[in-house]
């Protein structure tokens, strides 16, 4: 059962309806000692990368997020308070990655924040991504990126430049987009995560 992290930091609502959807079983984890109560985690997110450590500082669950050896995912800001530093707040977040969220150029051709469909590039094999043909497109909707790093980076896309779409280093993924929006295959995406 996926127990999604509270921290106060954005609206999980659509989250909860596609894993219900899926029929994919979930509960919520407020205190340390409800994480022994499931098997896999979801770190949700939106908006502040520098408030949302804020708060999950506060919640007291970050030495205990950090230690975690259970399959764990961090969605859009979920997957960024995963890297080393963050250009949004001027915030040191968990260093599960030592890489570092940045903020897209604002003087290109292209809009920022990137929001919409774009596609995402396998760099990687790994079973997150199972039955996702290459080149599939994922709901995007952020004004910073995560620096591409060939070590850690699970999936690509290109928007003003390639960065990383996913992450992955030992039970820790993370993904910019948001498969909950994401149609068909961010459904595939979530069940994959249930399995793995």
């Amino acid at each position: 059962m996926i127990g999604i992290i509270r921290y106060g930091a954005g609206n999980i609502f659509s989250l909860t309806a596609a894993l219900d959807r899926l029929g994919i079983a979930y509960g919520m984890v407020h205190t340390e000692a409800d994480l022994k109560s499931f098997d896999r985690y979801i770190i949700p997110g939106v908006g502040h990368a520098g408030a949302a450590m804020q708060k999950l500082q506060s919640t007291g669950l970050v030495p205990a997020i950090k230690a975690l050896k259970k399959p764990t995912l961090g969605i859009c800001v979920g997957m960024q308070l995963m890297t080393a530093y963050s250009e949004e707040g001027d915030a040191d977040l968990l260093n599960i990655f030592p890489i570092k969220t940045l903020k897209f150029p604002g003087n290109t051709d292209y809009k920022v924040p990137h929001t919409g469909w774009n596609q995402v590039f396998a760099e990687k094999h790994n079973p997150l991504f199972a039955d996702v043909p290459e080149g599939s497109h994922f709901y995007y909707v952020h004004s910073y990126f995560i620096e591409y790093d060939a070590l850690y980076t699970l999936a690509s896309t290109d928007y003003i430049h390639k960065f990383s779409a996913s992450i992955w280093h030992d039970n820790f993924y993370g993904v910019q987009f948001h498969p909950e929006k994401s149609g068909v295959y961010g459904e595939t995406l979530l069940k994959n995560f249930s399995n793995i």
